[in-house]
């Protein structure tokens, strides 16, 4: 080896290792600035959608509390700082956050792969089955049965459940429709459209509206967790460990138990 070419390699490997460390040093402070505003400020600031029950919803009192909020509130708690939260339509909480104006989304958000390459997620704080729901007297029986020509489907916009419409009922036209839930069930039961698809916790809206029914099987399951922006890596992997201390205590179950898997709730917020 001459000592030319020597020199261009040892010059070549210095360059790459100040490129490597570089890197690693603006990863580290990616990595630790998301928590470190949180802490110095003494704020975490929640995006949630504005109607979302049993996720998140303004109650009978005229308090925010819900699934996500409640546990966002926990995670506020034990970090020793407030919790803020900022209300958006289920379509704007992504633009949201990465705008900036919010440190995480708490929702019932599904990581698809379109949103995990925007974000990134928290492992699953729980899953839910994606189902259908028609009139009470209409002749539909199985979600299956919604696939026709001429069956129209309501779901959220923007949702996993619009997408679940799309994929498998194609011969049915898909309605989709803002302002959380109870939009969506409100269509349905002014007879606007045939059938609507949601979350297991749409079945509140079945003891609400007595002339709804669920349809029998599950169109998906689908994992749900929580958002940050994707250069968050602390706080994500924060959000990580949270869900498993939770879990290990029993606390995320208590909370599912109440708000996601029962109608407990509704007897103390509605």
């Amino acid at each position: 080896m001459n000592s030319s070419f020597k020199t261009r390699l040892t010059g070549a490997a210095a360059s790459l290792a100040v490129v490597v460390a570089a890197w690693f040093t603006l990863a580290s402070g990616a990595r630790a600035d998301e928590m470190d505003d949180i802490l110095k400020r003494g704020e975490l600031v929640v995006a949630v959608q504005t109607q979302g029950p049993p996720v998140s919803f303004v109650d009978k009192n005229g308090e925010r509390t819900g699934l996500a909020v409640e546990f966002a509130k926990q995670m506020a708690a034990d970090l020793g700082v407030k919790v803020v939260f900022q209300d958006y339509d289920w379509k704007g909480l992504i633009p949201a956050l990465l705008a900036g104006k919010a440190d995480m989304i708490a929702g019932d958000m599904t990581p698809t792969p379109q949103r995990a390459a925007q974000l990134l997620f928290s492992r699953p704080m729980f899953f839910n089955d994606t189902l259908a729901f028609a009139a009470k007297d209409s002749q539909y029986k199985t979600w299956q049965d919604l696939n026709k020509e001429g069956v129209t489907v309501a779901a959220l916009q923007g949702s996993t459940y619009a997408d679940a419409v799309t994929k498998y009922l194609p011969k049915a036209t898909l309605k989709v429709f803002a302002g959380g839930g109870p939009a969506v069930a409100q269509t349905l039961t002014m007879g606007r459209v045939d059938a609507m698809v949601g979350g297991q916790d749409y079945n509140s809206y079945v003891r609400q509206f007595e002339n709804l029914k669920p349809l029998e099987g599950t169109m998906t399951r689908e994992p749900l967790a929580f958002a940050t922006r994707p250069n968050a890596f602390h706080l994500k992997m924060w959000l990580d460990n949270y869900v498993e201390l939770k879990t290990a205590d029993n606390s995320l179950q208590t909370l599912l138990a109440y708000w996601w898997t029962s109608d407990a709730w509704e007897k103390d917020h509605k």
